[in-house]
């Protein structure tokens, strides 16, 4: 008996074929760069004379303005607002911030038309600022030199490219784990540990080998930087101790993100513990100087 063909696989649609499930100012604040997508009301159509000429539609973004008067999520607003031509080509559009006036944001779009339709085959050729959520500043603070480093790691897991943002972001540990140290220090000594454990996260932070270093102070951490009762620096040295050629790219990405979720996690915690013994500090000050 002959053997059954097998069955034929279905055909994938194209982005073109694909139903419209993504507004343009959804595609603009989520979408990111080298993504094609059918945008559902992408297009406006003007008339003149006898012809027409599609409009690329800019609608109001919500998105993160780091200028310091704003620090947070603000209205956009385009610069010139429905007047960009887009038959179908190359566009730049920028945005500025309705709030402090003086953050802009600027997309390199490809757009490609159909005829009436206000759906577009969008995709972005790039941003400026790059795309991606806004890092905090304190997880930036901790990585210090190298945040150009952490960023560029940050973008990579973003677009899904997990060998080079585990390698980015195994690059910036391995330089900056002494930095790193040196702030849990800081947290150990206003807790009032003993000299001797100091001791250990002084030469914890001049050792070269970051297994050492770890090994050094595995039993130092103060509970407070402690994350789920575990130490945040082993998971960290576990994390990037795992070697590149054996893993694909998606389990690459997949310990990139949790080394930026740990390492985001211990900057929030170091923070938070050396601002509370401040705050309490000036608290104390302020009411002791008052009975002088």
């Amino acid at each position: 008996m002959d053997n059954p063909s097998p069955e034929p696989e279905p055909a994938q649609a194209s982005p073109e074929e694909t139903p419209p499930k993504i507004t343009m100012a959804e595609f603009l604040q989520t979408t990111p760069p080298d993504v094609q997508m059918l945008v559902s009301d992408a297009i406006g159509w003007r008339s003149s004379g006898y012809a027409k000429y599609a409009y690329l539609r800019t609608p109001t973004l919500r998105m993160h303005c780091d200028n310091e008067i704003c620090s947070g999520v603000r209205t956009f607003m385009a610069t010139d607002e429905d007047a960009i031509l887009a038959n179908s080509g190359n566009d730049f559009v920028t945005y500025r911030c309705e709030n402090c006036k003086a953050t802009f944001k600027t997309f390199a779009l490809s757009v490609k038309t159909r005829a009436s339709s206000s759906h577009g085959l969008i995709q972005k050729l790039g941003e400026i600022p790059p795309f991606g959520p806004p890092i905090p500043a304190r997880v930036i603070s901790l990585v210090g030199p190298d945040r150009e480093l952490f960023l560029k790691g940050r973008r990579a897991e973003l677009r899904g490219l997990g060998i080079g943002a585990f390698a980015y972001y195994r690059r910036v540990l391995e330089q900056q784990k002494s930095r790193i140290i040196e702030e849990m220090r800081k947290v150990a000594a206003r807790l009032e540990v003993p000299a001797a454990i100091l001791k250990r996260f002084d030469e914890a932070v001049a050792e070269s080998q970051f297994s050492t270093a770890v090994d050094k102070i595995k039993d130092a951490i103060p509970e407070s930087l402690r994350i789920k009762n575990q130490n945040p620096l082993l998971l960290l040295h576990d994390a990037v101790s795992e070697g590149l050629h054996r893993k694909t790219d998606e389990e690459c990405l997949e310990l990139a993100t949790s080394i930026r979720v740990v390492l985001t996690e211990l900057a929030e915690r170091i923070s938070n513990a050396l601002k509370d013994d401040q705050e309490l500090k000036q608290a104390l000050d302020r009411i002791s100087n008052r009975n002088k």
